[in-house]
């Protein structure tokens, strides 16, 4: 199922955001789009005919003047965004997650993940990872790791549930898109290596986030997270500077119409700066590449309702837009 965007006064924050986009039946492109839904082909635009969204970011210092220019007189020229359907705004190269990064989401999974046989009271544990979560921003240790980008979806496009999840679970994030490569850079440079911001729903499937046969080893990312599909990204990508404060961003999922995660990235133990710099001192941060920055309070375990067949989530970031998708069980081949 393709879902198409609602019509809305304002989209988005600031005047114009990238998008990858196709006609019926006809090849994707990217698009400039404008906060009042017009569209630009921006191949034609640029007068490029292999131009990507993520061609455009590798060269974003000097695409950011000609985008600006456009969108000016984008009323005049471009189509209506009805007209076509969204996909994952850019095809990364790399994907970093963040675990662990708001302080009301880990309280609640510490508590949500309960061992058998610990039985203290709920105020005592949710102190320790109260504690916990202390002590890891005192020491400034972001937790990152690697995701896949076949796992990534479109904003509107059915999600498929495997047979073989067992718990499978919503996480709403801000993701921050890199535009100017970068390695092994400071807190205070790494907003220069930003782009722009999307809105990015990282699925888990909580039954399979730790392995029972191996509890040293600790964490299964790989089978837990990266199931096809189980990052639908975007609608789009929206500039930095259109964005005021990354710091109080409100994130908002709703499930079948009901408000489950309803939170101030204000709750963030590290900022979107910290998280691409952290990354960035172990690996090369490439143009285009996403950096999520985690979920807060309100995934499906606190609930005790994951999800199923059926279930619709759609997902909101201030400035950033909606992004609706429906989950399907996976038929048996």
């Amino acid at each position: 199922m393709s879902v198409k965007p609602e019509a809305a006064s304002a989209l988005f924050a600031g005047p114009f955001a990238l998008a990858t986009l196709s006609a019926p039946d006809g090849p994707v492109f990217p698009a400039l789009v404008t906060a009042d839904s017009r569209v630009l082909d921006l191949q034609v635009a640029f007068g490029d005919a292999r131009l990507t969204t993520r061609r455009l970011l590798e060269d974003w210092d000097s695409a950011v003047p000609r985008l600006t220019a456009l969108a000016a007189g984008a009323g005049r020229e471009g189509r209506p965004l009805s007209d076509f359907r969204v996909h994952a705004p850019v095809a990364p190269r790399q994907v970093f997650q963040s675990g662990a990064n708001y302080r009301q989401h880990v309280i609640d999974l510490h508590v949500a993940h309960r061992a058998p046989s610990d039985d203290r009271p709920e105020e005592e544990r949710r102190a320790e990872a109260a504690d916990i979560m202390d002590r890891r921003a005192a020491e400034d240790l972001p937790y990152v790791f690697i995701g896949l980008p076949s796992a990534i979806t479109g904003p509107y496009d059915d999600v498929v549930l495997p047979a073989w999840a067992e718990k499978p679970d919503w996480e709403l994030e801000l993701a921050a898109v890199i535009g100017r490569p970068a390695h092994r850079v400071s807190v205070e440079d790494a907003h220069q290596h930003i782009a722009g911001y999307t809105i990015a729903n990282d699925l888990t499937d909580r039954a399979t986030v730790f392995r029972p046969d191996m509890p040293q080893i600790g964490t299964d990312w790989l089978r837990s997270k990266n199931a096809p599909g189980f990052t639908p990204l975007g609608p789009w990508i929206v500039p930095a500077e259109s964005i005021a404060d990354t710091g109080d961003l409100r994130l908002t999922l709703r499930l079948n119409g009901e408000t489950m995660q309803d939170e101030s990235t204000k709750d963030m133990i590290f900022s979107v700066a910290r998280m691409v710099s952290y990354a960035s001192q172990s690996a090369r941060l490439l143009p285009g590449d996403l950096v999520l920055t985690g979920s807060p309070a309100g995934n499906g375990m606190h609930w005790g309702r994951l999800l199923r067949d059926g279930d619709v989530m759609e997902g909101a970031v201030t400035g950033l837009g909606v992004q609706r998708t429906r989950c399907v069980a996976e038929t048996a081949s």
